[in-house]
């Protein structure tokens, strides 16, 4: 409890009721008792950051205040203006510890979606509403535009969507209307002159009364109102609402920590949103430097999986004709990540596709001369290969490798790795040759060839890794075996389970299967 002075008089009445009032640590320094030691007299602390001194008071702030006998002076005038400084304390330190806590949880989310999803959460908590829904439409027009609900099933955001534009006010927030900037509150929305008929009835069959909209808008200072302006439609992400089911909406104090959370929910939406369209932009890119379809040749059936990093890998694929009937068949990864690697991957690709054409029946050749064109354009990267000149009226591959991963190869009586002679990477010799290997395969199995992202997403050892690719590929179950689509997606599933063919990995993941008739 403070001690106040008795020669000082206080007037605790208008801390509350002014609007503007002077905030906590103002008033500390109003209260100082006089004739205590210096400690006591030093300057006033400074502002708590976060700390508003235009907030009304907290209600239970207030409601001390009325409490007193007197509505001039409270019962107590020694110590009930510390008492009030306390209390008005603790309901700032419980504002700021909530927007602590879900700013932190926020923060934690590493995809759009799933702040998203968060950002609902915390905003229903905050007004008190129990469902809602947010909707993403970037105003530069570069997207991706998504609409994400809680508490609702995707038919009721597809009612949702029926309603006009206009009537509903994420419409009008989104279109840049005037009056939108501080969030529009609907508190009986059937009481409403003038509601949409359809919005109307879209509300009547899910169930909601009243609503609370804010834009979704990064700060970003402005010279003047008019830049402000401009700045601000031109940044908004989009609008959240939440729903209430009977009539409400949220009192003065809510609205004011949910603009708090809203302007730094904002921010980080536009950081994970570049990160989002940064990433999209690199699975483009790696997927137009890949072949757009796999050739048919008689006697082989061809499928192939890639799943881009979501930071740009440098795997990748690869199935040509070749003169006499014949198939070439590479995969391979280049170092690094990003757009350096996966530029490095289109070059070695073409390369290996000029190499192939030229001398394709000696798959060694081919990747001594990827090697010394490595070498000799970037000598700071290296890379692994696997080339395969596939005969299929013979069944028969003849294969070479560099520091790649054996094949795998399954059927009805037999799934074994291929044995492959050991040799290094690309560019890590001065001179690089290994001899190649043939595998005779008979008709009806499939020879898998993959990149070392599969094992490595998979978060085990490698020889853990490798066993569990194994098992996954005996256990292809007997329907499925005729389709080597089918089975590439059965060992996707089976050796990258729970969210891991998705999870946010360097590793690009490469499956070429190619499967005798």
């Amino acid at each position: 409890m403070l001690d106040i002075s008795s020669r000082e008089r206080v007037h605790v009445e208008t801390l509350p009721a002014t609007p503007d009032d002077m905030g906590v640590c103002d008033a500390f320094e109003q209260f100082v008792p006089v004739g205590k030691p210096d400690a006591m007299n030093a300057p006033h602390p400074p502002k708590v950051a976060g700390i508003d001194s235009t907030v009304p008071a907290p209600a239970h702030t207030v409601a001390s205040v009325a409490t007193g006998t007197s509505p001039i002076a409270p019962a107590n005038p020694q110590t009930a203006p510390g008492a009030l400084l306390q209390d008005r304390l603790a309901g700032w330190v419980s504002d700021l510890t909530t927007l602590h806590e879900l700013t932190e949880r926020l923060a934690r989310t590493s995809s759009l979606d799933e702040a998203l999803q968060e950002l609902l959460r915390a905003g229903a908590a905050l007004v008190g509403a129990r469902r809602g829904l947010v909707v993403l439409e970037p105003a530069d027009g570069r997207g991706p535009d998504t609409m994400i609900g809680l508490g609702l099933a995707r038919a009721d955001l597809g009612h949702i969507e029926t309603i006009p534009r206009s009537a509903v006010p994420y419409g009008r927030i989104l279109d840049g209307l005037p009056g939108t900037d501080d969030g529009i509150a609907v508190p009986d929305l059937l009481a409403e002159k003038g509601l949409d008929p359809r919005h109307r009835e879209v509300a009547a069959r899910l169930g909601y009364a009243a609503s609370y909209t804010l834009p979704l808008t990064p700060d970003e200072a402005a010279a003047d109102a008019d830049a402000a302006q401009a700045a601000e439609t031109t940044r908004r992400l989009g609008a959240a609402v939440w729903l209430y089911d009977e009539p409400a909406e949220p009192s003065e104090r809510q609205r004011h920590l949910i603009g708090l959370y809203a302007r730094y929910a904002a921010e980080h939406l536009a950081r994970l949103l570049e990160l989002e369209r940064a990433r999209a932009s690199m699975a483009t890119m790696s997927e137009e430097l890949l072949p757009s379809r796999l050739p048919r040749i008689p006697g082989v059936q061809l499928a192939a999986r890639h799943r881009t990093s979501p930071y740009g890998g440098g795997d990748w694929y690869d199935a040509l004709p070749l003169p006499d009937a014949a198939l070439g068949l590479a995969v391979g990864s280049v170092t690094g990540a990003g757009p350096s690697a996966v530029a490095a991957m289109g070059r070695l690709r073409a390369s290996l596709r000029a190499y192939a054409v030229m001398e394709g029946e000696d798959p060694v050749a081919v990747l001594s001369d990827l090697e010394l064109l490595l070498r000799l354009t970037e000598p700071a990267r290296s890379a692994t290969a696997l080339f395969g000149y596939c005969e299929p009226a013979l069944c028969r591959i003849t294969l070479a490798g560099a520091g790649h991963s054996p094949p795998l190869l399954l059927g009805e009586r037999r799934t074994e790795f291929v044995e492959t002679s050991v040799s290094a990477p690309l560019g890590m010799l001065a001179c690089w040759e290994a001899p190649s290997v043939e595998i005779h395969a008979e008709p009806g199995e499939t020879v898998l060839l993959y990149t070392d992202g599969l094992l490595h997403r998979t978060g085990d050892p490698t020889d853990r890794a490798f066993a569990r690719l194994h098992a996954a590929a005996a256990g292809v179950p007997q329907a499925l075996r005729r389709d080597p689509g089918a089975i590439a997606d059965h060992i996707l599933r089976t050796v990258l389970p729970e969210g891991r063919e998705t999870t946010d990995s360097t590793e690009d993941v490469v499956l070429l299967a190619a499967r005798f008739e």
